[in-house]
């Protein structure tokens, strides 16, 4: 992607990771800063700041590729494809998912190797290959067009697929572009709640899944509870989030969960860049959209909750010059953000002290009323979490949630006036564009990984709550490598090692009370090693 910036100061990397973010919905972490010269000072820091943020530096005279993961510094130059005024959210629903489907090679890749090999098992074998023809999946996610690639891979792969989104989480041109291409579309902006939970019911009645992607765990428990009889072809869910997994480990516990559940969430490739790269980024990019580009120089952040959304989020604010407290209260986690260089404190000390305070635990009620009252006025306060009401804006007297405000004055009883973004609800996916589109491409592939999965075990797995095997991640990554030009190392395949290898001893075998030449697990055209872990130590 190339975009033109000469409408800003370049060198402000603030300002231009903000705006690039936004009107592009790609990835500033992972992508390469190609630059043929990084002289001067300026340039010298934003370098600096981009490197903090996750980006890879590198030098433009050695000839890297102008591609989708390379963006150009000081000033992108402006083509046919993406202009100096480019702005994917100003494109028409086909166009906006066609931009997002040119930039998803990942989910287009795997799903070709699903559909030929099967998924990868945990003794690294492929299974038979998996067939999508006519098999019913029901879809509850953020509708936006990242989401209609999936659905639209799904759906060209022969499954009969169906979705439906609450109304803030609705992109109106998707929606509607959906339906015309012959996808059960139940979403729309303008629903109440009650038309909300009648749309659901409609969908799950239409489509009578056997596989549910699910987001909170609330379409497959609105099965569960009013449509339980749906439950007797359900071969499994495939869960997306947290919160999610926390659900079903929840009705598991109780002996209540009746049919086995994907964690998605689980999987690296999912949670270790969606949440932390993907939220991490676009929340903090949104929250610039709300407040200006330097809303963070200088300023006193809390960040609520130390998982990989939090520290994604903190990081790349400490980048642009905020000085972040972490309140997590897991002691472990909070020993882990001081030695990521942050301060831990306890919400109620921190509430106080913060210009700005997040909410990063996807757990209900996680900042109240009574940590409210103790900001200061005029302070900020945002949700990158993404659950109802993690923020109790419930016990608010007067308070109305409003979809589609950015941001609000909430006058908390007792207390001070604060600035509310986008209603309490995630920022970056209701005010924003939601997580960058190569960031989803992987979350996606861990999707299509968790169909391909359920339908490859059919009837053999037990009713639970479920992992996929670190092989489905390590195929995931060679397909993004691979998309990028790059690779994974690879190891000998024999490097000698045997348990009884030790500190000791330079051989294994024994013979007649002495050392013998060589080990009779060790091959002869092997290196000695005294270092059990071989010779790549």
């Amino acid at each position: 992607m190339s975009v033109n910036d000469d409408d800003m100061h370049t060198t402000d990397f603030a300002a231009w990771a903000a705006s690039y973010s936004q009107r592009t919905n790609c990835s500033l972490a992972g992508a390469r800063l190609v630059s043929p010269d990084m002289a001067g000072d300026a340039a010298g820091r934003f370098a600096v700041a981009a490197a903090q943020w996750g980006m890879i530096a590198v030098d433009g005279a050695e000839g890297t590729p102008d591609d989708d993961f390379s963006i150009r510094f000081p000033a992108a130059h402006a083509d046919a494809d993406s202009p100096a005024d480019f702005d994917a959210r100003t494109l028409d629903g086909k166009a906006a998912i066609d931009y997002a489907q040119a930039h998803m090679p990942v989910l287009r890749d795997l799903l070709a190797h699903l559909r030929e090999h099967g998924v990868v098992d945990a003794d690294g074998t492929d299974s038979v290959p998996v067939d999508l023809t006519g098999v019913r999946i029901a879809v509850c996610l953020v509708l936006e067009p990242k989401t209609a690639v999936l659905l639209r891979a799904l759906h060209d792969a022969g499954a009969v697929v169906g979705v439906f989104a609450d109304p803030s989480e609705t992109d109106q041109r998707v929606a509607d572009r959906l339906r015309e291409e012959g996808i059960a579309v139940e979403a729309d902006v303008r629903w109440s709640a009650e038309d909300a939970h009648q749309g659901a019911l409609r969908l799950l009645d239409a489509i009578r899944p056997q596989i549910i992607i699910d987001d909170g765990g609330s379409f497959a428990r609105l099965a569960a509870q009013e449509r339980p009889a749906l439950l007797a072809d359900l071969i499994g869910v495939a869960e997306e989030t947290t919160s999610g997994v926390r659900a079903f480990e929840a009705m598991q516990a109780a002996g209540a969960l009746t049919f086995p559940v994907v964690a998605v969430n689980d999987s690296v490739l999912k949670t270790g860049f969606d949440n932390l790269h993907g939220t991490g980024e676009s929340c903090v990019t949104t929250m610039q959209e709300l407040l200006g580009a330097h809303a963070f120089d200088g300023a006193r952040v809390a960040v609520v909750g130390y998982g990989p959304v939090g520290r994604g989020f903190a990081v790349r604010v400490r980048a642009l010059g905020a000085h972040v407290a972490v309140c997590d209260i897991d002691p472990v986690a909070a020993l882990r953000a001081v030695f990521d260089g942050f301060e831990a404190r306890d919400l109620a000390d921190a509430a106080a002290w913060a210009d700005i305070v997040v909410s990063a635990t996807g757990v209900r009620h996680t900042v109240t009323l009574d940590h409210m009252r103790r900001m200061r006025d005029g302070a900020v306060l945002s949700v990158i979490g993404g659950i109802a009401n993690e923020i109790a804006l419930d016990n608010v007297p007067g308070f109305t949630h409003v979809t589609g405000r950015g941001r609000t004055d909430v006058a908390v009883p007792d207390g001070p006036t604060l600035t509310l973004l986008a209603e309490g609800d995630g920022v970056n996916y209701t005010a924003g564009g939601g997580n960058p589109i190569e960031i989803m491409d992987f979350s996606f592939a861990v999707q299509a990984s968790a169909v391909a999965y359920l339908l490859a075990h059919r009837g053999r797995l037990a009713a639970g709550v479920h992992r996929l095997p670190a092989s489905c991640d390590r195929m995931i990554a060679r397909v993004a490598l691979r998309a990028r030009g790059m690779s994974a190392s690879h190891a000998v395949g024999d490097n000698g090692y045997s348990w009884r290898l030790t500190r000791f001893a330079d051989t294994v075998g024994q013979s007649d009370g002495r050392r013998s030449g060589r080990s009779s697990d060790q091959p002869s055209d092997q290196p000695t090693t005294t270092d059990p872990r071989g010779a790549h130590a």
